[in-house]
């Protein structure tokens, strides 16, 4: 299992249709998620910042093809287009990310 921790900024004017729409996440979506062996995935608001830090544990053995997976579901691409623009994503992300990918710096059971 891979623990991955992730950021990314929110409009302010769209933090509450964001808010919203994860209140009442579309099923086919949720499906495709626990398809691509996510588990215990939880975003989370840090308000007035408007950041987003999102966590899940990925249980697979191919990540980069579970997530072109997800990315190819037609579901999945429809619920990203109502999403993405409410998101603000960070400047400082890597090439090709939307999410930027936070480096593990403790953990403890």
């Amino acid at each position: 299992m891979q623990r991955m921790g992730m950021v990314l900024g929110l409009k302010p004017e769209k933090v509450e249709e964001y808010v919203r729409l994860h209140a009442d996440v579309w099923p086919d979506v949720l499906t495709m998620i626990s398809a691509c062996n996510i588990k215990n995935y939880s975003i989370y608001l840090k308000r007035p910042e408007n950041l987003l830090f999102s966590y899940f544990e990925y249980h697979g053995t191919d990540y980069a093809a579970d997530m072109a997976k997800m990315a190819a579901d037609p579901k999945t691409q429809e619920w990203w287009s109502v999403c993405m623009p409410c998101q603000e994503p960070l400047e400082t992300r890597k090439e090709g990310e939307w999410w930027a990918s936070m480096d593990e710096v403790f953990h403890y059971d």
